[in-house]
């Protein structure tokens, strides 16, 4: 019997046998973050400029030639104070030809007053006509609207005079001023801008996806760019109807309720919108990366305890620039992988890694 075959099966047999088992591979790192606490933390924050509230432009109502200028840019200004001068000469003349007209037309009438008076005496005595006085009344009541005329005409002259002034009309400062003695300028021409600092407004351009989260009357924070530290009460005044035809944002005007100094036209701040409503409490803001179909069901993978992937069907609010809300099918603190996520299978065990690097 030839044993020498079975001899060598047993010998690879043993060999086989003595060869090392390779090692499971090491978990997989998986980018992860933590659903938030609470539903503030998906705030809507934007940035806005600081505006005043109310701001008039400012012009000459007549035509003139400057002479002379009193306030600067940033000057703080009263209501009727004297900002812009012109020179005054021709409506001072202009002033003069209207009384001249007026003592003539004042003669013309006390002349055909009199014409009239003598008319009906005569008629009384039957030396003239009736058509001959008749033409007399009528000469009365022409001298007396020309009188009312160049009367009319002579205080226009006089307000004109009086425009040749351009006094504030409102107290603030000067944010525009556009005035050099010796320019001449035309009526309605913006000449100063002044703008009311005692209310501040910050303007917000809010996107067109956002702005259910804006509510008309609701409270916000407001944080200025030069000094973060300080937060501001502030409250939505003013929602436009209609987007802006170039970017497609809503203008919104937030009101604060408490500026200070510190507060300068034109500065930067960021506002946060934290006005939530009852529907918004129970949603979770998560990257669109997280979000994934199986069969027809949006999932997110959720990374338990032991560090092993789970999947969890979700239903989904509306998507963002910022990400997507979960309506429901994830609670504030758990963990879920943001990337990769089409490459995971149940109980699958990774590595968790937040967004910032730092083991969770």
């Amino acid at each position: 019997m030839n044993i020498k075959p079975l001899g060598l099966l047993a010998f690879a047999l043993l060999t086989a046998c003595d060869k090392p088992i390779e090692p499971p591979p090491p978990p997989r790192p998986a980018l992860v973050m933590k659903v938030g606490a609470t539903a503030t933390e998906t705030a809507m924050s934007l940035v806005g400029e600081i505006r005043p509230r109310y701001e008039s432009a400012q012009g000459f109502r007549i035509k003139g030639k400057i002479i002379e200028r009193k306030v600067e840019m940033g000057t703080p200004v009263k209501k009727g104070q004297l900002m812009v001068r012109l020179d005054a000469a021709d409506t001072n003349l202009s002033t003069t030809a209207a009384l001249a007209d007026v003592r003539a037309a004042e003669a013309s009438y006390a002349l055909a007053v009199t014409e009239l008076n003598r008319q009906r005496q005569l008629f009384a005595k039957k030396f003239i006509s009736a058509s001959a006085l008749d033409s007399r009344e009528a000469e009365l009541k022409t001298a007396s609207a020309k009188l009312a005329q160049v009367k009319a005409q002579a205080n226009v002259t006089a307000n004109q005079t009086q425009y040749t002034h351009l006094t504030a009309d409102r107290d603030g400062v000067v944010t525009m001023i556009r005035a050099e003695p010796g320019q001449v300028v035309d009526e309605g021409e913006i000449i100063v801008k002044i703008a009311d600092t005692r209310a501040i407004d910050v303007l917000v351009a809010v996107p067109e996806s956002r702005m259910g989260d804006v509510k008309l009357n609701a409270t916000v924070t407001v944080r200025l760019w030069a000094d973060r530290a300080k937060a501001y009460a502030g409250i939505v005044r003013e929602m436009s109807p209609a987007a802006d035809s170039a970017t497609r944002a809503f203008n919104v005007r937030v009101t604060l309720k408490d500026a200070d100094a510190a507060i300068k036209l034109g500065m930067t701040a960021g506002v946060k919108f934290t006005q939530q409503d009852e529907l918004s409490r129970a949603e979770w803001l998560i990257p669109n990366s997280a979000l994934t179909e199986i069969n027809g069901q949006k999932t997110v993978w959720v990374i338990d305890a032991n560090n092993k992937a789970q999947p969890r069907a979700v239903v989904t609010g509306p998507f963002r620039e910022d990400g997507v809300l979960i309506v429901s099918g994830l609670q504030g603190g758990e963990k879920i992988a943001i990337a990769g996520v089409h490459a995971l299978v149940k109980d699958q065990i990774v590595k968790p890694v937040l967004e910032h690097g730092v083991k969770p």
